[in-house]
């Protein structure tokens, strides 16, 4: 057996470190969120004029592919199906892409069910019944037809309606914006924020009683479950649920802030423009810069700091004032 020489040996280990410098270096760039957008700015862009902004629904239709675009054309692209490096060794950055695509499959799935629905028993708009399916396409998926490929597909279609919106006679394509519309919307967004709140307080582990029937004494449900319940995140996932977290806040921030020039009217009427301003602020201190190498799990009144413990408190407040908002919009 001929033992290599070292010559041989030298260049190998160069290119091993070269391999592994350019690895380490794709993946702190491919690790940069995006920057937060201004809706209205991006909105005028896709239209070419200012006037069509002023049509109902169309920041808020415009937000939601935005959301999307940036969410396949950012640093390193779409890396939560990437099979190779250096996204196959990343999870940070897919757990994020992760967030904002649950966030804008909500919102797609509303648009097409309420927001552009009159009423229960009229007819859908084809190009949101063609892009929610397309949304919820397999997050995982690289062969063909790609992920990306599908939410690409699924622009397109909100594109259509866009431009449908904007045109005046094309009267069968409509956005209602309507307080029940709404109040719909914070319902989703608020069990997704209740169950990132939940999650995230649960990488200290927690005992918890079980309150799943409470309020009903005729509630019943399909299996036994116990009394007390103990719930902890696996130190392995914790920060796959921080990074998924922060993503969903991330696409939150762009959506109510486009709902609150779509429904400026009935914010107005409801003496509530402040309370969506207060949500958004809540979830921007989630977007705050993280000054450190890695997310910390501390105790909760422990030396070390808890990561998941201050994002948890963040999602709360937002998610308070979600359901707060909700009830105000639920009144007459």
């Amino acid at each position: 057996m001929q033992i290599p020489s070292k010559r041989t040996f030298l260049i190998s280990a160069v290119a091993f470190g070269f391999i592994l410098a350019a690895i380490v270096s794709g993946m702190l760039i491919f690790s940069a969120e995006p920057e937060r957008f201004d809706v209205h700015a991006y909105a005028e862009n896709l239209a070419g004029n200012q006037a069509a902004t002023r049509v109902t629904g169309y920041i808020t239709t415009a937000s939601l592919i935005g959301v999307v675009e940036h969410l396949l054309d950012k640093p390193g692209g779409y890396l939560h199906n990437d099979r190779f490096p250096p996204g196959v060794f990343m999870d940070n950055m897919p757990n994020w892409e992760f967030g904002v695509l649950v966030q804008s499959r909500d919102l797609v799935r509303v648009l097409r069910d309420d927001f552009s629905r009159s009423q229960s028993q009229s007819t859908e708009v084809k190009a949101l019944a063609a892009a929610d399916p397309l949304l919820q396409f397999d997050a995982n998926r690289w062969l063909f037809p790609s992920s990306e490929s599908q939410y690409r597909k699924a622009i397109r279609n909100l594109r259509a309606y866009l431009d449908s919106l904007s045109d005046a006679q094309a009267t069968t394509t409509q956005f209602f914006a309507r307080a029940d519309n709404l109040a719909n919307w914070l319902g989703v967004v608020n069990k997704r924020l209740g169950s990132l709140s939940q999650r995230l307080s649960a990488s200290v582990g927690q005992v918890r009683l079980n309150t799943d029937l409470s309020g009903d004494e005729a509630a019943r449900q399909a299996t036994p479950s116990p009394d007390i319940v103990s719930v902890a995140t696996p130190w392995s996932e914790i920060d796959d649920v921080f990074f998924e977290a922060r993503g969903s806040c991330w696409a939150l921030i762009h959506f109510f802030r486009a709902v609150e020039q779509d429904f400026g009217p009935i914010l107005k009427k409801k003496n509530a423009v402040m309370s969506v301003r207060q949500i958004v602020r809540e979830l921007e201190a989630t977007q705050a810069p993280i000054h450190s190498p890695m997310i910390l799990n501390g105790s909760e009144f422990g030396l070390w700091s808890n990561h998941s413990l201050v994002m948890g408190s963040y999602i709360a407040r937002a998610n308070a004032g979600v359901i707060d908002l909700r009830r105000l919009l639920e009144q007459g």
